[in-house]
C-alpha cells in the first residue's frame, strides 16, 4: 500500500513534495515527467463542479495554459456540458473513478468495477487514485486495462483547512522542478485556497518562463 498516512475523511498527514522512496517503491506509477525544458504538468482532481471549474478554466485561459482534469464519473454525468467544455478548451481528462473510491477501503472487484463505471463517461487511459490510496492489485489490474496510474511530485494542499491560499502558492512554487506533476482540486471544499493558489502559481510559472503542457 502506498503509506500516505490518509483517513477516510480527507488527508490527515500530507507531504507537498512526493518523497523519492514512495516513487522509488512504485516505479510502474507516474509521479512526475523526465523534461529537459522548464515544464510542467497542472492538473485538477474532483470535478467537474459548477462552483469552482469555470473559474479554473477562465483562469487557465488568462494565462494560456493547459491542464490535466481528473473527474469523478458521477460529477461528470451531471455536468456534462461543463466536462465536454473542459475537452474544448484543449484540455485533457482522466478517471477519477465514479464516485472517489479510497481503494485501500475497497474491494478490488468493486473498485475495478467503478472506474470501469466511470470509463463510460470519461474514456481516457488516464487515472488517479483518490487520496492516492490504491492496492497493488488494483494497480495491476488497471495497467492490465491499458490504463496509465498518474500520481504526483507536487501537492498544493489546496483541500487542507487549516491553511491559507499563500501557503498553498509556497507548497507548490518552492518545490516545483521541470517535469512536475503538480495537483489542484476544482472542489467545493478546495476553492477558497485555490483561487488564491493557482493564478499565483501561473504567474510565477510565467514568469520563470514555464511553460504547462497536458497528460497524455
Amino acid at each position: 500500500m502506498l503509506k500516505q498516512l490518509i483517513h477516510n475523511s480527507g488527508w490527515s498527514w500530507y507531504a507537498a513534495s512526493t518523497p523519492k522512496w514512495l516513487q522509488w517503491m512504485y516505479p510502474s506509477l507516474i509521479w512526475k515527467k523526465k523534461q529537459n525544458n522548464k515544464t510542467v504538468f497542472l492538473t485538477f482532481d474532483d470535478g467537474p463542479i459548477p462552483e469552482v471549474t469555470p473559474y479554473v478554466l477562465a483562469t487557465l485561459k488568462q494565462y494560456q495554459a493547459k491542464a490535466t482534469f481528473f473527474c469523478i464519473g458521477k460529477n461528470v454525468v451531471e455536468n456534462n456540458e461543463l466536462f465536454q467544455q473542459i475537452i474544448s478548451e484543449g484540455h485533457v481528462v482522466g478517471n477519477h473513478t465514479q464516485h472517489h473510491l479510497n481503494g485501500w477501503h475497497t474491494n478490488s472487484a468493486t473498485y475495478i468495477q467503478n472506474v470501469n463505471e466511470a470509463q463510460k463517461s470519461i474514456n481516457s487511459n488516464l487515472f488517479r487514485p483518490p487520496y492516492g490510496r490504491i492496492k497493488r492489485k488494483q494497480i495491476k489490474l488497471l495497467q492490465q486495462q491499458g490504463f496509465k496510474i498518474i500520481m504526483w511530485d507536487v501537492l498544493s494542499g489546496d483541500f487542507d483547512l487549516k491553511i491559507d491560499g499563500a501557503a498553498c502558492t509556497s507548497n507548490v512554487i518552492k518545490n516545483i522542478k521541470p517535469g512536475s506533476i503538480i495537483v489542484f482540486h476544482d472542489s467545493v471544499k478546495a476553492f477558497d485556497r485555490m483561487k488564491i493558489a493557482l493564478p499565483n502559481t501561473l504567474q510565477w510559472l510565467q514568469q520563470n518562463n514555464y511553460t504547462t503542457e497536458v497528460l497524455l
